[in-house]
């Protein structure tokens, strides 16, 4: 049991490493083939913007190079929104936030990637739309 404990524990140090050896990171996530950080966002319930906010030291802008074995953190503590949405061709940022009944200004405070009119939301990209406003250092 004892052997157990310590091949535990070493995996978990191992993995806290991996992910750009943050000790606040509340989630981990390894990549898989094939994976893409708009398909890991929607999987795992983190924003695309989080996603590679967090991991900005080893994902690249246009998160192209993941690769098969990458640990990423998913979230920060006290950062970590876990409420996502997954735009669809016909949304806005109106339908979304009348849908969440949030603010657009929590929509765009939650999702510093969102231009101010929202021109730029794709489908397929994952939003916060927690109630609750993320401070983004």
């Amino acid at each position: 049991m004892f052997s157990t404990l310590r091949f535990f524990a070493f995996g978990a140090a191992l993995l806290v490493a991996s992910a750009g050896a943050q000790s606040n990171c509340d989630r981990f996530y390894a990549v898989n083939t094939g994976d893409t950080c708009d398909a890991i966002s929607a999987r795992q319930n983190v924003s695309t913007f989080q996603l590679q906010y967090v991991n900005n030291n080893t994902v690249d802008a246009a998160c192209d190079n993941l690769f098969a074995g990458e640990v990423l953190c998913l979230g920060l503590q006290g950062e970590d929104c876990t409420t996502t949405f997954v735009v669809g061709s016909t949304d806005t940022c109106a339908t979304i936030t009348t849908a969440y009944n949030i603010s657009l200004a929590t929509v765009l405070a939650n999702n510093p990637n969102v231009n101010s009119v929202c021109s730029n939301i794709y489908p397929g990209e994952v939003l916060c739309v927690a109630s609750q406003v993320f401070q983004y250092p």
